[in-house]
């Protein structure tokens, strides 16, 4: 028997236009069932897609995709988008490699308007696709959709500053998550939205407006009057405040309010809002229960729900050792406080958080924000720990730049998922850091080998009255256990973990590992840096005087990364011995599993002895 029989008939949105409004429910929740049982072996974004089911399936049944423009912010939330426009079956091998991605991308589908994976971008997109057609005289719809946590950005604002003035056919969709509406308020406000929305209170409002023209301030007075009784019961005086006409909210799992507003809204032209009230997790009670572990899961038995067992082998992940660092630093100096753009739990400062709340500040999804808000605590004495993925910090590089370095404030940047994420893919490799750290200049830059370095860099970075940085990578490390102390590091000073002939391998951070397999293979010599700034020079000079052949090893991009460093370090010291850099190859790195990837790009110690015996051969050739 077809478990999903209206679901499966649905190739294209074409096919849901099919469908009458009476079977929408029906298709709802039918995909919820796919989405549970498709996320429950891959693994994905499961609580925030389960919420946005019936706004997926409305937006696709009462717009004409894709040639009306659907903008989805971040795309934690697209998988139904994706399931609607001809990628069902694509969803067993999704964020595998080869296989679909878990974010929206224009290379994937014509039904994918703007390529996502970082928050708030939506509404800038979607305002600049609206201002193409009217420049174009197209006759299109352009829709964003855009998460409330989303909102806390600042380019959010902007685009919403933009667009109120901007004269376009935009309708911005938010997707509220975290409020809750009971039901006398809920039907309220969905009749008001049939109301406010509908054509005969448009074509009033317009004609209100060119009577009251005749008088400005009657004009003005009536303006004001149905802010004031708007604002009483709804929340949308800020974003009629923007330029935009606000209708809200709404029950987003309810397809007749749903249908109903978006139908009216998609016959107007002007700016305008719809704002939503959806649950994370709809329809599966365990989702519900616990959002935040279902926000991101692996592979799960969607019977008994995601376990918590360790997967790790024994191995303490980089994030565990920073969150007990930052407790235990914290405990030893009370100047300590940390900061994180929305990424507590991700980040390890859960502990914290509750330990040390006064000393806590969560500054939503902010990265700029974020760096600069350390540098003003920075600048009156405190000892600023920002815990930041190197993807995000990316978006506040002008902060950590003039902000923070050209002042020369002590703040910590805590940089996790260094390197190669894994399935989130090309929008989440941390993949520049170790480039545009380098480039700046006042800056300590550091890259742990394992679980005890790290902690003692984290240490090291805390005492230095200079900003510096600790870029770790995701998941475990060596299985080096930390000691209790907070002892710190050397600046400036490497390490040799083998000594061996011929060739030295200069590594850093997670690459260390695979070179001491490497190492051994090839007896050669290698060293672990430690520095990516200020490197270890007397020890570089060192190694090019006792080896033929130097191989620098990094998960970074290689342009910029730590080996374009030791090169201009050799060329100072006008040593000329042969050398070469191994690491990410200039182009994005797509999803699928951290060590297939990295074994695919010659990172792992089979490819490192590879690289440096065919790198031997030419040496050899050469001379």
């Amino acid at each position: 028997m077809n478990a999903h029989p209206l679901l499966e008939a649905i190739q294209t949105p074409a096919d849901l236009r099919k469908l009458s409004r009476a079977e929408l429910p029906e298709l709802a929740r039918e995909v919820r069932a796919f989405l549970i049982e498709s996320v429950a072996r891959t693994g994905g974004h499961l609580a925030s897609n389960l919420g946005t089911v019936e706004l997926a399936i409305a937006l696709h049944y009462v717009f004409d995709t894709p040639n009306d423009r659907l903008v989805w912010d971040v795309g934690h939330q697209a998988y139904t988008h994706k399931i609607l426009t001809g990628r069902r079956a694509d969803m067993a091998r999704l964020r595998m490699k080869e296989g679909i991605s878990g974010f929206p991308r224009r290379e994937e589908s014509e039904y994918d308007a703007f390529g996502v994976g970082h928050s708030s971008t939506s509404i800038s997109a979607a305002l600049g696709m609206a201002m193409a057609a009217r420049l174009k005289n197209e006759s299109r719809k352009t829709v964003a959709v855009i998460g409330d946590g989303a909102m806390s950005a600042g380019i959010a604002f902007e685009a919403l500053n933009n667009a109120g003035v901007a004269d376009t056919d935009l309708l911005v969709v938010l997707n509220d998550n975290e409020m809750s509406i009971s039901p006398p308020v809920g039907a309220l406000n969905q009749i008001l939205t049939r109301i406010m929305s509908g054509h005969t209170v448009n074509v009033a409002r317009k004609a209100g407006r060119n009577v009251l023209k005749l008088a400005p301030p009657l004009l003005e007075f009536a303006r004001r009057a149905e802010e004031h009784v708007k604002g009483m019961i709804s929340p949308g005086t800020l974003f009629e405040e923007f330029g935009f006409r606000y209708y809200g909210p709404i029950d987003g799992h309810d397809f007749d309010a749903l249908l109903s507003a978006l139908e009216n809204l998609k016959a107007q032209k002007n700016p305008r809002f719809l704002h939503l009230i959806t649950t994370k997790g709809q329809g599966y009670p365990l989702a519900e229960a616990d959002p935040v572990r279902y926000h991101g899961v692996g592979r799960f038995d969607s019977g008994k729900g995601v376990e918590t067992a360790d997967k790790s082998g024994g191995k303490r992940s980089y994030t565990e050792v920073f969150s007990d660092w930052l407790c235990d630093m914290a405990q030893a100096d009370a100047r300590l406080v940390a900061i994180t753009p929305a990424m507590c739990e991700g980040s390890g400062m859960t502990r914290f958080a509750h330990e040390f709340p006064k000393r806590y500040f969560d500054v939503g999804i902010a990265e700029q924000h974020a760096v600069t808000f350390a540098a003003g605590l920075a600048c009156e004495g405190l000892k600023p720990v920002v815990a930041i993925y190197s993807s995000f910090l990316q978006r506040a590089y002008d902060q950590l730049v003039h902000d923070v370095a050209l002042q020369n404030l002590p703040v910590v940047f805590a940089i996790d998922r260094g390197g190669l994420v894994g399935a989130d893919g090309a929008t989440h490799h941390g993949a520049f850091d170790l480039s545009f750290l380098a480039a700046t200049p006042n800056l300590v830059v550091m890259t742990p080998r394992d679980e005890a370095e790290c902690r003692r860099m984290l240490s090291t970075a805390f005492r230095l009255n200079q900003p510096a940085a600790v870029r770790y990578p995701r998941g475990s490390g060596m299985g080096v256990a930390p000691d209790a102390d907070l002892s710190p590091l050397p600046i400036g000073k490497g390490e040799i973990l083998r000594e061996g002939k011929d060739v030295a391998l200069l590594a850093f951070g997670s690459r260390v590992a695979p070179a001491l397999a490497a190492g051994e293979i090839l007896d050669a010599t290698v060293a672990d840096l430690r520095f990516v700034k200020p490197l270890d020079t007397a020890l570089i000079e060192d190694l090019a005087r006792r080896h033929r052949l130097l191989v620098s090893v990094e998960e970074n991009a290689i342009i910029g990364g730590a080996g374009s460093e030791i090169a201009r370090k050799l060329e100072d010291l006008g040593l000329f011995v042969p050398f070469r850099r191994l690491g990410l190859p200039d182009r994005f790195i797509e999803h699928g599993e951290q060590k297939e990837l990295l074994a695919e790009l010659g990172l792992e110690a089979e490819g490192i002895v590879t690289a440096v015996r065919q790198m031997s051969r030419a040496t050899c050739a050469q001379r």
